[in-house]
């Protein structure tokens, strides 16, 4: 049975002959959810409950379970949801802009709230933060990637700079300009930073390289080069964990 499209109004009424929540069960089954959700913690619902409850806050009298389970279906998880394009979330069977914004704005505050508490301490000190804060970021997209975080003398994040979006090598991030940067706006170390959109976080050869090669630069110019960090769909890998550095 079709599923009513979002028209980019607050719960428009449903075509004739569309089934949706009756308000019994609709007042019910979300009570139910809410209560859930409340009472029981970060892990009381199930991915697509928790996006099935967005949806129906603003479309109350429409299901929008079977929304819910498609989306995740698409797009493989919450946070694969959540990441993906407003556009590719817009135009999927039952959603709209509306909709998609309500997912996407979900997004931007997780981003938002694990920035903050990057930037509240010493990065080198909350270290658990800033991975969490770049998985949220960065594992889920579908173009690699190369950010520099740069810090001060306390080690706290001064810039988080976008260095370029492909492949990591010399033409696309020239360890001259990295350090420069850094003498620029008073840095005194960074952080490495790309993605991996295979899923896989492991390093390459060429990763490795202009690692060490911008390390290098650095430590003629008194910057320090702490860790470069690959960030994929499966985890996280550091470089000087690896002892790659």
């Amino acid at each position: 049975m079709p599923i009513p499209e979002d028209t980019g109004l607050f719960d428009e009424p449903p075509s004739q002959g569309v089934r949706t929540d009756t308000p019994a069960y609709a007042a019910g089954h979300r009570a139910r959810l809410r209560k859930r959700l409340l009472d029981g913690g970060a892990d009381a619902l199930a991915d697509h409950e928790i996006i099935e409850y967005l949806l129906a806050l603003g479309r109350p009298r429409i299901d929008t379970k079977p929304i819910a389970h498609a989306l995740i279906q698409r797009f493989g998880s919450l946070a694969g949801v959540l990441d993906a394009d407003w556009k590719a979330l817009e135009n999927h069977p039952g959603m709209g802009e509306t909709s998609a914004a309500a997912l996407k704005v979900v997004a931007i505050a997780a981003r938002r709230l694990a920035r903050a508490r990057v930037q509240e301490q010493p990065v080198l000190g909350s270290w658990q933060a800033l991975i969490d804060y770049l998985t949220i970021d960065m594992a889920h997209l579908t173009k690699e990637r190369v950010r520099v975080l740069y810090l001060n003398a306390q080690n706290r994040l001064i810039l988080d700079h976008l260095a370029s979006e492909g492949s990591v090598d010399e033409a696309a991030i020239h360890p001259r300009e990295v350090v420069k940067k850094a003498l620029d706006i008073g840095a005194t170390a960074l952080i490495l930073v790309h993605n991996h959109p295979s899923g896989s976080p492991q390093p390459s050869r060429a990763d490795i390289q202009i690692t060490n090669r911008i390390a290098e630069a650095g430590r003629l110019l008194g910057i320090t080069v702490h860790d470069h960090l690959v960030i994929g769909r499966e985890g996280h890998v550091s470089l000087k964990a690896q002892g790659l550095i």
